[in-house]
């Protein structure tokens, strides 16, 4: 469990808040995207690899796991969750937050608990305990490493993710991180944290603006993606791409010293084991496990990648 909680840089639990015990088999609803790209293929690899260790470590519990290519099958998903298995407890990476929301909030009121990862709800308050990565942190580790390596300034286009609170934050703690350093933003668009949309984002940028001297890509999904527009367009301006996750792809590169990808940030897919174990944690014993819980990103370069690179990782 050591290398699911590196970089971990905030741990706020309450005093309270416990699960009642009653010595009854508990069930646990897990609730998740589908591998629609290669962050969250590695989510649910770990998703699925800790509800079967938990499932032998709590004999007390049962889970079910559901994945969802869309929003409206995750909502039917959870509804299914109650009306079949009366889950006490509830682990949720929302598809999308705003509808979300409501099937999530009926389960809090239903006396379950709550769990959500990653990307939140579009209401405050919902979630007994809430797992992420620091996205905030994500965007200012990022744009540091950006500004340390154009001391004198420069072009950059940046490509986004799907439009979500966890995106607004890696950008604006990117753009606190370059403001004044002569970096000028010359472009931004929405990639979807997609190979392919960021493959034709990146097209864009480049038919549009013939000065780029580096990307923010933001994902390495999506640096793949800008990787494939630069290499097809026969470009040589762009002197970098900085993605960020920790793909063992990406990774291997920083090892290997490739100019076009000198560092990574990571924000480990593991986090969803570390909000299913705590879940069960609570369900199981006293010890409190409400708050929040932040998994901070590290600056990998070439210096430090070997710690980071798993090769036999799905991601």
């Amino acid at each position: 469990m050591k290398t699911l909680l590196a970089g971990c840089t905030a741990l706020a639990l309450s005093t309270g808040g416990a699960l009642a015990q009653d010595g009854e088999t508990k069930v646990i609803g897990v609730s998740i995207p589908a591998a629609t790209h290669g962050w969250a293929g590695g989510m649910n690899f770990h998703a699925q690899q800790t509800v079967e260790r938990l499932e032998e470590v709590y004999p007390q519990l049962d889970f079910v796991l559901a994945t969802a290519s869309d929003p409206g099958k995750q909502v039917n998903d959870i509804e299914d969750m109650v009306a079949t298995r009366g889950i006490d407890a509830l682990v949720v990476l929302p598809f999308e937050s705003d509808p979300l929301t409501p099937p999530v909030q009926a389960v809090a009121e239903s006396g379950a608990w709550v769990t959500v990862v990653d990307r939140g709800l579009s209401m405050e308050g919902i979630e007994d305990l809430y797992v992420a990565g620091d996205n905030p942190g994500f965007g200012r580790v990022s744009g540091e490493y950006m500004a340390s390596q154009m001391p004198e300034g420069g072009k950059i286009v940046v490509l986004r993710g799907i439009p979500t609170t966890i995106d607004n934050e890696r950008v604006e703690g990117f753009q606190q991180a370059v403001e004044g350093s002569g970096i000028e933003i010359i472009d931004m668009e929405h990639g979807n944290w997609n190979r392919d949309d960021s493959f034709n984002v990146m097209q864009d940028f480049l038919s549009k603006h013939p000065q780029i001297d580096a990307v923010w890509a933001s994902d390495d999904d999506m640096a793949v993606g800008v990787l494939a527009a630069i290499d097809a367009a026969g470009r040589d301006d762009v002197k970098f791409v900085l993605g960020g996750a920790g793909m063992k792809e990406m990774i291997k590169r920083v090892m290997d010293g490739d100019a076009m990808i000198p560092a990574d940030v990571t924000y480990p897919p593991s986090m969803i084991a570390t909000a299913i174990e705590l879940t069960a944690v609570g369900l199981t014993s006293n010890a409190p496990v409400s708050g929040t819980f932040t998994i901070g990103s590290v600056l990998i370069t070439s210096d430090n990648a070997e710690q980071f690179y798993y090769p036999d990782s799905p991601f």
